[in-house]
């Protein structure tokens, strides 16, 4: 069963006097535990078809389902709730908050679901994480006081602490070089391999390419061709 369907997802936005058609009919299937690349050209309609994917906007046309649920049927209540239970997200800018440390950046988005673990039960599940993305020696270190890499695995673990079906990464190596973005590219496929987590990657990167069990190569806004492994 597909954890993500877009079936025929047109995306049209206005710019000034003119209509800029970003998607064009994209049909595309993910499975459970997909390790996905999105690659193409510039302007071919990578960030929107993530956007649309992580409910960060919705489209003109055409239907979205995330676990089987049409997504148009939601409102924006439904939508944020669905973005909090089944999705994670990696940025390339990390919007890790200057004035938490790396536990309480990776601990806050439990602390605004609907059902707040315990103390006792986050504790354990971040100490966790924190050892899994080797940062246990700086728990206590603000986002200033880290390196790019450092601050992408605090970044990473955020996004897996709600243990979410699907991680949404936008470029996440574009900061990197490349040894540490090789170390984090590693450290998300440990992760799919062990939690069964969907990625899916908006990428120029050939090493995710490399990596990925299934490339959706994207140009004028529509399925150029698909490769799975």
């Amino acid at each position: 069963m597909s954890i993500i369907r877009l079936n025929n997802v047109k995306k049209t936005y206005r710019m000034g006097e003119v209509d800029v058609h970003a998607l064009n009919g994209v049909d595309l299937s993910l499975v459970k535990g997909d390790f996905v690349a999105v690659a193409g050209p510039s302007g071919a309609g990578k960030t929107t078809i993530m956007n649309m994917i992580g409910l960060i906007d919705l489209p003109t046309s055409g239907d979205i389902e995330i676990n089987g649920q049409n997504v148009s049927t939601l409102n924006d209540r439904q939508l944020t709730e669905m973005r909090h239970e089944f999705l994670g997200f990696i940025f390339q800018s990390f919007n890790l908050l200057p004035v938490l440390n790396v536990r309480e950046n990776i601990e806050l988005p439990l602390l605004i679901g609907k059902k707040v673990p315990s103390k006792s039960e986050r504790s354990d599940w971040v100490n966790h994480l924190i050892e899994e993305v080797g940062l246990s020696k700086w728990h206590n270190h603000k986002p200033s006081e880290l390196s790019g890499g450092q601050r992408q695995r605090v970044a990473i673990a955020r996004a897996l602490v709600g243990k979410p079906p699907i991680v949404i990464a936008d470029e996440p190596t574009a900061n990197l070089d490349s040894i540490t973005g090789a170390y984090i590219l590693d450290l998300m496929k440990q992760m799919n391999k062990e939690f069964g987590t969907t990625f899916v990657f908006s990428t120029h990167d050939a090493v995710i390419r490399e990596m990925a069990d299934h490339v959706v190569l994207l140009k004028d806004g529509v399925v150029q061709e698909e490769i799975r492994s």
